[in-house]
């Protein structure tokens, strides 16, 4: 399963959508997400999941190494897909047993809900796969930089929120080898209910804490030598600056939205 979680990785790659500015990848991951919540129908929902296929084929990611993103949250999709089964009320009953009942408004408001939730992750990780942790930092810190007036430190929630998804390979990997190291000690992380298996983690999870406070003291230290204070008086080696890609980015991100806004709202005036 740790080999399945993705986020924070970077794909080296020379397509379009890497060579576009990182703020305009994160606006238009927020307009996405925002279009994803226009969607209502069977039809504004084939358009999501055409538009998510072809962003990833635009950005030639391996489509195994997108869908792993998806993987490790197939608990939260099952969850969600019950919860919404068996809690919505409908007039069309599928199925009933005691106090248990099937809808089909209930089956689909499920199935719409982790569609969602699937579009939103695919989409949240071809930004981390197509932009590099310097250079996200530097889009998200340009983002928030009209904030500062207000007294928001842009440049350090910016550098903590990078060095977050830097970090989540690093402690995958760790867990990973502390996992190992522990079953060749005789532990069992695999066998037993769930409240044996959360008893076995605590060889995990002790040195998996005391690695990561290690790690970011290192990194304190380092950054201190190197004199590191903060956002003020700081140059970049490279400047970020919109150019025509970006343009038509955004030009096909509010064709998408204002298309699935029609879909909705247009339909019903017509």
């Amino acid at each position: 399963m740790l080999n399945n979680i993705t986020l924070g990785q970077y794909f080296p790659g020379d397509s379009f959508i890497h060579k576009l500015d990182p703020r305009t990848k994160l606006l238009c991951t927020l307009l996405f997400i925002v279009a994803i919540f226009f969607a209502n129908s069977p039809i504004s929902y084939g358009i999501l999941c055409g538009f998510t296929l072809l962003v990833i084929l635009v950005s030639r990611l391996p489509f195994v190494m997108v869908l792993k993103s998806v993987k490790p949250i197939w608990i939260i999709l099952l969850l969600t897909l019950c919860i919404h089964i068996f809690t919505t009320p409908g007039e069309t009953i599928l199925y009933q047993y005691s106090f248990l009942t099937v809808t089909k408004e209930g089956l689909e408001l499920g199935v719409k809900m982790c569609l969602r939730l699937i579009l939103l992750l695919l989409f949240s990780s071809i930004l981390t796969f197509t932009t590099s942790p310097i250079v996200l930092t530097d889009g998200i810190e340009s983002l928030l930089r009209p904030f500062k007036c207000i007294g928001v430190p842009a440049h350090e929630l910016a550098m903590m929120m990078t060095i977050a998804l830097r970090f989540i390979p690093t402690l995958l990997e760790e867990t990973d080898r502390i996992m190992k190291a522990q079953t060749a000690r005789g532990a069992d992380f695999e066998s037993g209910n769930i409240i044996q298996r959360v008893k076995n983690m605590l060889p995990l999870l002790i040195p998996l804490f005391i690695g990561a406070f290690r790690r970011a003291d290192d990194l304190a230290i380092a950054m201190e030598a190197r004199c590191y204070r903060g956002g003020e008086g700081r140059t970049r080696m490279h400047q970020l600056s919109y150019g025509s890609n970006d343009y038509v980015a955004f030009v096909v991100i509010f064709v998408l939205i204002f298309g699935l806004a029609f879909l909705r709202w247009g339909t019903k005036l017509i």
